[in-house]
């Protein structure tokens, strides 16, 4: 029965005497229930975090993620969970489409929130999210969250103690073959139709990634240019329970773009359903002392080529002040890493390094991307973080 107690309730006991965060989940489809996921590693922070209820349009998948979760409530609405279950935060891990409407209704009700990205999809949802959060006096943040992996966190230091100089150009790796467009053994386990439809696309599932880690690293653009199109306007689902689904493709699944951060230091990125493969590094920095390489996963997670780096010897560097060791807590707790982000800053005051000011100013480039695609211009932006 919604609402009531789930006889396999995992008892969440903190481990100092501050209570942790009482959390509502939005969603529960795949971000929120698949290994990677959050509800699966936030027992890792359950001395942080403790979930108390989730919600989800479909009852029956509320009830099972409930049951498998030791959730001790569960809902069929966003405002069914707001008005009963006794929480502090929600976290709102609904389709790209939903989240500014949802995310709006959160923070109006005086809770924190954790959001999948991007922020919304209209500036206009942005900015009312980030007004009725300063009004509720709540704190929110957005994924995606990789600038609080720790080979982001030593980049950003490297750059800002000018180790390779001042920064000429950046190419930025933030795009997969689609959902579904993969390889035939790795099985989409819902229908992706939607990631190709106006509202959705390439920009804001997998654009947002670089967006967030070159501004997080060089600090806000200030104009865009970009190329957008359709590069076919069928897909066919290559594996899984919907494998050989025909999709309908009408929101721009590939896009090229170019930053201007001001002072003749630029970055190129890619939002696409185009890459299959790729052995490059996920950014690449260029910069007037040398070279900066940043991966996302393997052996080697940062590298450094320093011009000089001993009198007349050039050549590659490891830095020795970071160590890839020291991400795996992060590693640990996968996409539950944002949820522990937000109940730390909830915890201490912090301002969130995922802040909604910083998803605002991604969500303006995206935008901007469109725009320039369409009108063959340049567009200026105005936010900053």
């Amino acid at each position: 029965m919604r609402g009531n107690a789930i006889s396999n309730m995992v008892d969440h006991v903190p481990t100092s005497s501050r209570k942790p965060l009482r959390l509502g989940i939005l969603g529960a489809g795949m971000i929120a229930t698949v290994d990677y996921g959050v509800l699966p590693n936030l027992h890792h922070i359950a001395d942080k975090v403790d979930v108390v209820a989730i919600a989800d349009p479909v009852i029956e998948r509320a009830e099972r993620a409930a049951a498998e979760f030791g959730i001790p409530q569960y809902y069929a609405s966003l405002t069914e969970m707001l008005e009963n279950a006794d929480i502090d935060a929600v976290a709102n891990l609904t389709p790209i489409p939903f989240h500014a409407a949802t995310s709006l209704e959160i923070v109006r009700h005086g809770k924190h929130l954790v959001s999948e990205k991007p922020l919304a999809t209209t500036m206009e949802g942005a900015n009312a999210i980030i007004e009725a959060a300063a009004e509720s006096g709540v704190t929110v943040v957005c994924a995606p969250p990789d600038s609080l992996f720790g080979q982001y966190a030593e980049a950003r230091r490297l750059l800002d103690a000018d180790t390779v100089g001042k920064v000429a150009f950046a190419r930025v790796r933030s795009s997969h073959a689609g959902p579904g467009g993969g390889q035939e053994d790795e099985a989409w386990p819902t229908d992706p139709t939607w990631f190709y439809q106006e509202g959705s696309g390439p920009l804001f599932d997998m654009g947002v990634y670089g967006i967030h880690e070159i501004t997080g690293l060089l600090g806000p653009a200030k104009r865009v240019t970009a190329f957008s199109g359709i590069t076919e306007p069928t897909r066919t689902v290559r594996g899984g329970p919907f494998k050989g689904t025909e999709i309908a493709v009408t929101a721009a699944d590939n896009n090229l773009f170019m930053l201007d951060f001001g002072g003749s230091t630029f970055a190129v990125v890619d939002g696409t359903f185009n890459v299959h493969a790729s052995k490059s590094p996920k950014v690449e920095i260029f910069a007037r002392q040398g070279t900066m390489n940043i991966y996302k996963q393997g052996s080697k997670l940062l590298e450094l080529y320093r011009a000089d780096a001993a009198p007349g010897l050039d050549g590659w560097i490891e830095p020795k002040s970071w160590r890839q060791s020291e991400n795996e807590h992060a590693n640990l707790l996968r996409r539950a890493i944002i949820v522990e982000h937000l109940a730390d800053c909830v915890r201490t005051g912090e301002h969130p390094v995922l802040s909604a000011e910083h998803a605002r100013h991604a969500l303006e480039i995206m935008l901007a991307v469109s725009t320039s695609a369409c009108e063959g211009r340049v567009v200026d932006l105005t936010t900053t973080f």
